[in-house]
């Protein structure tokens, strides 16, 4: 026995690699490639495993810790910060699919509890598939990313109660029964327990536990306790994965969360594979092959259907309309709790045997066209922007402050409010520089409104958008989401709107830069160069490196990534260049205070060439920026003089402007 076991895992493990690495060439998720070595491996397919049981074991093991991590993983921080898009979107979302999907069964002559089950099957959406998509395109911060986000958390908690009453559905008719009193009570009484076990047991157990600092205990233990609810919610006549995901609250609530993640993720991935492997051993191809228009036309409306419901929802929280496309085409996939429910519904005689290959067929082939669906969405977002629709649709809230146009003129234009908009902001505002910020958060935007900002709600891929910000008057645009596809846009726009707009871009990777400048950006900074510059930086500054070597060699680095890339600047050379060409050569503002000795003096009176070596090329001065310095000309308070010369000698300079007594 234990040598055909060995044999059953061998051959599993082999497969699946080889799949798994032409689904990746392909883009394809790995939870496809699972699904597709369990086809292989299964008895309708090479047949290579006729007794699918022990590979079940696995997949009932893999199902508790894929519960439990969503346990984990579940906290009411994040609730919090998703809470428009949790509660409103995720509600209308599954209550929408669910209710069409309901009724279309009912249509076709279903009976009501199978046609309820159906609609929950349909209701839920991929997890792992979308949310790894959205982390490799930088997405997961970006306004569909959050939209996204947000009903996904609350599938994953609506599919608990999901599979409490899909025992109840198979009957005929569904009815308040003393058998669903008698459940509900006794997850209640469960819940209770839980709660206080929560902050009065498990921290308590973890720390002593954590005390030993032994990772195999500490991973033992996790286990145990996620086992042993499980067992105990089994036993009481409710499923194992509430129990776990139960655990996983438990577990949660303490310091040792993230460490339980980390340490279960492993075992949670490997045994969460044997699901989908045996899922995938269930289907027959032949099934599949026998009627695949039938199949095609289903998944195009079960795809069809989710996209309404999630479009519906974007829609109600009144989105722009390419966040809501990109959000809706991504959740339109059936998920893998779908596939929880699917068993159960099986066992409970709530789908038949063709009922189940045929959702077995739809939910494979639309996680297999989910990638390439994300990968189309900005496309057709665009598609649909350029139709006749109404500009509030297209627009969502950003119409509304459109009735009071903002009056500026040389400003800057600011595309996204998160840490680098907010530094720039920061900086405007303190050397009087005028802005204005489009964001689309609308928490965001209330509080900061509050706050004084002169920021807006809006999609700024919108050319009404970017006039109502005053884009043909505007000196800089800077774009500065968490969204590559729509910056592209934004930056396009930007262009045609504005010719001799300076555009500045940050981007996550280098890869990306190529697409910005050929779209008309002047600069591109990407997240990567960054931190790489700012590491290198902080080790030569520990080791007393000068700090006019290491400027050069970040002007080296910068004139070598960008060279390589064929992206350097096409314009004339800069004072940047003229300061890092020469690693001794100083280039740098310095703001005249009120009580700065030089004010009411001319630049000759100043003395600085005279006695400090320093020459001004430029002086700043309510706004507008004066080149042609003659030596009469008086130093105002408040000007900002950019000054050149040896650095050291601006240095010493500017410790006597603070009133450190430097000799000349």
């Amino acid at each position: 026995m234990e040598h055909f076991f060995l044999q059953d895992l061998v051959i599993i493990f082999a497969l699946s690699i080889a799949v798994i690495l032409g689904c990746h060439r392909l883009k394809i998720p790995p939870i496809v490639g699972f699904l597709i070595t369990g086809v292989l491996v299964g008895p309708h397919g090479l047949g290579f495993i006729k007794d699918s049981s022990v590979v079940e074991v696995f997949a009932d093991v893999g199902i508790v810790l894929l519960l439990f991590a969503i346990g984990l993983e579940f906290s009411m921080t994040k609730i919090l910060e998703y809470r428009r898009f949790f509660f409103i979107g995720g509600a209308i979302q599954v209550f929408l699919t669910f209710l069409m999907t309901t009724a279309l069964s009912l249509l076709f002559g279903k009976a009501f509890g199978p046609s309820v089950f159906f609609g929950f099957l349909l209701a839920l959406s991929s997890t792992a598939i979308v949310l790894r998509l959205l982390d490799e395109k930088s997405e997961t911060e970006s306004p569909h990313g959050k939209l996204i986000i947000g009903i996904l958390i609350f599938q994953d908690i609506v599919a608990i109660p999901m599979m409490l009453v899909t025992p109840l559905l198979s009957g005929e008719t569904f009815a308040l029964s003393g058998d669903l009193l008698l459940r509900i009570a006794g997850g209640f009484c469960l819940l209770l327990l839980i709660l206080v076990t929560a902050h009065r047991v498990v921290p308590k157990l973890l720390y002593h536990v954590a005390k030993t600092r032994s990772r195999e205990l500490f991973i033992l233990s996790v286990l145990t306790l996620c086992f042993a609810v499980a067992l105990l919610t089994s036993k009481i006549g409710l499923s194992l994965s509430l129990g776990a995901f139960l655990a996983g609250l438990l577990v949660a609530e303490s310091e040792y969360r993230h460490e339980a993640i980390s340490d279960v993720l492993p075992f949670q991935d490997v045994f969460t594979s044997f699901f989908f492997v045996s899922i995938g051993m269930l289907l027959d191809v032949s099934f599949l092959l026998a009627q695949p228009f039938l199949i095609m036309a289903l998944t195009a409306t079960t795809m069809l259907l989710k996209i309404a419901g999630a479009g519906i929802a974007g829609f109600v929280l009144k989105m722009p309309l390419r966040a809501t496309v990109l959000a809706a085409i991504a959740l339109c996939q059936i998920g893998e709790f779908s596939f929880v429910l699917a068993k159960n519904g099986l066992k409970y005689g709530l789908v038949d045997d063709y009922g189940y290959q045929m959702f077995l067929s739809v939910s494979l082939l639309s996680m297999g066209l989910t990638p390439l669906l994300i990968s189309l969405g900005p496309q057709i977002a665009s598609l649909l922007l350029h139709l006749p629709l109404p500009s509030k649709m297209k627009s969502g809230l950003s119409a509304k402050p459109q009735e009071h146009k903002p009056s500026l003129a040389d400003h800057i234009i600011i595309v996204g409010f998160g840490l680098n908009g907010r530094q720039l902001a920061l900086s405007a505002k303190k050397f009087n520089i005028p802005y204005i910020i489009i964001e689309m958060n609308p928490e965001t935007v209330r509080q900061e409104k509050k706050n004084g900002e002169p920021i807006y709600f809006g999609d700024a891929s919108h050319a009404s958008v970017l006039r109502h910000l005053g884009i043909e008057e505007a000196r800089i645009g800077v774009v500065v989401i968490n969204d590559a596809a729509a910056s592209c846009r934004i930056v396009a726009l930007m262009r045609k709107l504005n010719p001799a707009l300076y555009i500045l871009v940050r981007t996550r990777y280098f890869q990306q830069m190529d697409a910005f400048y050929t779209l008309g950006a002047n600069d591109v900074i990407p997240d990567e160069l960054g931190t790489s510059i700012e590491i290198f930086s902080r080790v030569l500054e520990i080791f007393q490196t000068p700090q006019e070597t290491i400027e050069a060699m970040i002007y080296d680095i910068h004139k070598d990534l960008y060279t390589n890339l064929r992206l350097f600047h096409k314009n004339e050379p800069s004072l940047y260049d003229l300061k890092f060409g020469h690693c001794h050569l100083g280039v740098e503002s310095i703001h005249i205070g009120e009580n700065s000795n030089l004010v009411g003096k001319s630049v000759v009176e100043s003395g600085l060439r005279k006695d400090h070596g320093i020459t001004i090329i430029a002086i700043k001065r309510k706004g507008e920026v004066l080149y042609n310095i003659d030596a009469d000309m008086l130093i105002h308070e408040d000007d900002v003089l950019t000054v050149t010369g040896e650095q050291s000698r601006i240095t010493r300079f500017k410790k006597l402007l603070k009133g450190t007594h430097v000799a000349p």
